[in-house]
C-alpha cells in the first residue's frame, strides 16, 4: 500500500512540475518557460518573460506576435539615476553560447492593446521570430505574481 501511495504522489509531483516548467526549441536556441503575468480588468498592456539559451552561433530575437493583443513589442527597462526607463527595442541579441533572460526589470515582451485580461491559469500561443533560427510557436502560461516578488512596472 505504501509503494502505491508513494508512486501516486511522485506522479502528481511530476505532473505539477511539467505544468509549470515548459520549454521549446528552434535551431540551436532553447526557449525556457514562456509566461505572462495576469492582468486586471481594463489594463491595456501585459508583460511576457522567458529564458533563451543559444547553443549555436550568434542570433537575435527580432519579433513576437500573439492574438491576445493588438501588437507585441520587445522592450528593455533600465534605471537611469532614480528614473526607470522603458524603451521598445528592435531586437534582443543572443550571443553564441550565452543565456539571455527576458524578465521583470530587464528585457521583456509587451502585449500592447490587450483584447481581454490575462487570467491566472490561462495559456495562449505566441510566435517568436529569430534572425537566423527562424520562427517557432510557444505556449505562454499566464501566472499570478509570486508572493514576495518585487513590484513589476505598469504601463
Amino acid at each position: 500500500m505504501k509503494t502505491k501511495t508513494i508512486l501516486t504522489a511522485a506522479a502528481l509531483a511530476l505532473a505539477s512540475a511539467l505544468t509549470h516548467a515548459h520549454s521549446f526549441k528552434v535551431g540551436d536556441i532553447d526557449i525556457g518557460h514562456p509566461y505572462a503575468r495576469a492582468t486586471g480588468p481594463g489594463q491595456p498592456t501585459g508583460g511576457g518573460y522567458l529564458k533563451l539559451e543559444n547553443k549555436g552561433r550568434d542570433d537575435r530575437l527580432v519579433s513576437a506576435r500573439a492574438a491576445v493583443s493588438a501588437s507585441v513589442e520587445l522592450h528593455s527597462m533600465t534605471m537611469e539615476g532614480d528614473v526607470m526607463r522603458m524603451r521598445q527595442v528592435e531586437g534582443v541579441a543572443l550571443p553564441a553560447g550565452q543565456t539571455v533572460e527576458l524578465k521583470p526589470g530587464g528585457y521583456h515582451i509587451m502585449f500592447v492593446g490587450l483584447k481581454a485580461p490575462l487570467k491566472d491559469g490561462d495559456k495562449f500561443p505566441m510566435t517568436l521570430k529569430f534572425e537566423k533560427a527562424g520562427e517557432v510557436e510557444v505556449t505562454v502560461n499566464v501566472e499570478a505574481p509570486k508572493a514576495g516578488a518585487a513590484a513589476e512596472h505598469k504601463h
